[in-house]
C-alpha cells in the first residue's frame, strides 16, 4: 500500500510513554485483528489508513495492539496502548480518547484501563481517598454508613429535621438524592443551610462526626458557585452526577482548594453506557476507575440483586478497580446502594469487608421502631467488631 511521504510530520514530541485500553470485541480471529487495528484508528487520527503518513504519525501517535486473545465463543479481549499526550489535561479528552468514535460503533465495549505514573498531574484522583474519610469521620476500620434524603418534594425545614434524626442515629454522612437540585418547592440555599445547621446540631449533641453531602449540579459555573455556597454554609461533603453534568465538573471540584470537599459521585444516565454487555462501558470502568481518576472518594452505583441489571462479579470488579494500583491515584470508597436491608449484609460483607460504604435510602424510614434505632441496629450489624455502638 502506498502512502503520501512528502506529507511526512516532523517528530511529535512525545514522551513514550503509553496508556493501556481494554476492549472486549464481539469478533475472533482475523476478523478480531481487524477490528481491533480500526479501533487503534479511530481512537486517534480517525482517517482512512492510506493517508496515514509513514513517521512518527504512523509509528508513535496510532494505537498499538499490545496483544489480542480470545475471550470465549466469538469473542477477544484486546489490549491496545495509546500515548499518554493523547489524553490531554481534562475529562473531555480522556473519554474522547478511550471510546468517542468507537462508541458509535456495535460489538465494541471497554473494559479496562491502566494508566502509567506519568498521567499525574492533570488527574490528580481522590483528594482524600479512603484514608482520609476514615480520618475525618474518626472512623478507623468498620465499614461507613450513608443515608439519603427523601422523597423529593419535602421542604428544606423537612428534610432537616429527617438529617437530624439521621445524625442522632449515628450515621457517618447524610447526603442529598440526586433528585434535588433547586426546585421553587425546594431552594438549594436554603435546603442545604437548614440540613447543615441541622446536622450540626446534631454533632454537638452527641460530639459526633456526621457528615451532610449537597447536591451541586447545573453549568459549569453553577456547579463551583453551589459547591462554594455549600462549603461556607458547613456542607461536609458534595454530591455530583457526572454522567449529567460531565466529568471535567467532577475533576474541577475535587482540585479546587477553594472546596477542598469529599466527593460522592452519583451514576444517573451512565446506566445506559453499562448494561449492555456486548458493548459499551463495564461496570469497572464506568463506576470505578472513571470517577476514581477524575477525583471522586467514594462512588455510588447498585449493589447486585436489585432491578438495575448488574451482576455480583461486576460489583466485584468495581470494588477492585476503587484500589487497584494500576491507576496511580489514592484509593476511593464503593458502595452498597439500591435498597438493601439488613438481610443483605452478610453478603455484603462476603464481597467488601469493611471497605465499603453502605446507602439506606426510603427503606429504612418504614422502620416501626424509629428512623434514630433503625440507624443504631444498622450500623451494630455491619461492625462485627467487640465493643459496637451502644442502643
Amino acid at each position: 500500500m502506498s502512502r503520501p511521504s512528502e506529507t511526512t510530520p516532523p517528530s511529535l514530541g512525545l514522551s513514550g510513554a503509553r496508556v493501556i485500553v481494554r476492549y472486549l470485541l464481539q469478533a475472533s480471529g482475523s476478523s478480531a485483528q481487524r477490528t481491533a487495528e480500526v479501533l487503534c484508528i479511530d481512537q486517534t487520527v480517525e482517517s482512512a489508513e492510506e493517508i496515514i503518513p509513514d513517521g512518527p504519525i504512523r509509528e508513535s501517535l496510532i494505537g498499538r495492539v499490545e496483544s489480542l486473545e480470545a475471550a470465549g465463543s466469538d469473542q477477544s479481549t484486546a489490549a491496545i496502548s495509546f500515548p499518554i499526550e493523547l489524553l490531554g489535561r481534562s475529562g473531555a479528552e480522556c473519554l474522547h480518547l478511550l471510546f468517542g468514535t468507537s462508541s458509535l460503533k456495535p460489538g465494541i465495549r471497554v473494559v479496562g484501563l491502566e494508566l502509567p505514573a506519568d498521567v499525574l498531574p492533570p488527574f490528580h484522583g481522590p483528594r482524600f481517598g479512603r484514608v482520609g474519610l476514615r480520618g475525618l469521620l474518626g472512623v478507623p476500620n468498620r465499614p461507613l454508613v450513608c443515608a439519603v434524603l427523601k422523597p423529593l418534594g419535602l421542604p428544606p425545614d423537612r428534610l432537616a429535621s429527617l438529617a437530624r434524626e439521621f445524625a442522632l442515629g449515628g450515621v457517618d454522612w447524610i447526603k442529598d438524592d440526586q433528585g434535588m437540585t433547586d426546585q421553587p418547592f425546594c431552594r438549594f440555599q436554603d435546603r442545604v443551610a437548614a440540613c447543615a445547621e441541622a446536622v450540626s446540631d446534631a454533632n454537638r449533641t452527641t460530639d459526633g462526626s456526621c457528615r451532610y453531602v449537597a447536591h451541586v449540579s447545573g453549568a459549569p459555573e453553577e456547579v463551583r458557585e453551589r459547591a462554594r455556597y455549600a462549603t461556607r454554609a458547613g456542607a461536609g461533603g458534595l454530591l455530583i452526577c457526572p454522567g449529567l453534568t460531565g466529568y471535567d465538573a467532577l475533576r474541577a471540584l475535587a482540585a479546587d482548594r477553594t472546596i477542598g470537599l469529599p466527593i460522592f459521585s452519583h451514576p444517573a444516565l451512565l446506566g445506559t453506557y453499562g448494561l449492555d454487555r456486548r458493548q459499551g462501558i463495564a461496570p469497572a470502568v464506568l463506576y470505578g476507575t472513571l470517577p476514581r481518576v477524575m477525583g471522586a472518594d467514594v462512588s455510588i452505583y447498585p449493589t447486585w440483586g436489585a432491578d438495575f441489571g448488574i451482576g455480583r462479579d461486576d460489583c466485584a470488579r468495581i470494588a477492585e478497580a476503587t484500589e487497584t494500583p494500576r491507576i496511580p491515584v489514592a484509593s476511593m470508597f464503593p458502595t452498597a446502594a439500591g435498597r438493601i436491608g439488613l438481610e443483605h449484609i452478610e453478603d455484603i460483607r462476603d464481597l467488601y469487608g469493611h471497605e465499603v460504604v453502605y446507602i439506606l435510602g426510603s427503606r429504612i424510614q418504614r422502620d416501626r421502631e424509629g428512623l434514630r434505632q433503625a440507624c443504631r441496629r444498622f450500623i451494630a450489624a455491619i461492625d462485627d467488631r467487640p465493643g459496637r455502638l451502644p442502643d
